[in-house]
């Protein structure tokens, strides 16, 4: 489970699309106090930013425009609370980059 801290512009389509249907299982976590996954590193740092997450989701929205991906997940914006900004790492931005890198993918980074 990963919502990366990297321009949505970076991400190849597997690792755009895996972090849209990460953030969806991650807000349902939150705003539904699920349990499944309510302990892993990347759903606590969410805690209290729904508001940060609501806009990291409108970013990969709008690179699925960008990239003539249908949407059709909207988040409810009501639900998005708490801090607009995210400075908690699981892994920095830089080593999220050598992450990518390693996997041989196609982002650019």
């Amino acid at each position: 489970m990963r919502i990366w801290d990297l321009p949505p512009t970076k991400l190849c389509r597997p690792h755009l699309l895996a972090e849209h249907r990460e953030l969806h299982a991650i807000w349902t976590i939150l705003t539904k106090n699920k349990k499944g996954y309510s302990h892993h590193p990347e759903t606590l740092r969410w805690k209290d930013k729904l508001k940060a997450l609501y806009l990291r989701h409108e970013l990969l929205v709008e690179e699925f425009g960008r990239r003539n991906y249908s949407h059709k997940s909207p988040l409810d914006k009501k639900l998005a609370t708490g801090r607009s900004s995210q400075l908690v790492y699981v892994d920095r931005p830089t080593e999220q980059k050598k992450i990518l890198k390693r996997k041989k993918c196609n982002c650019k980074v």
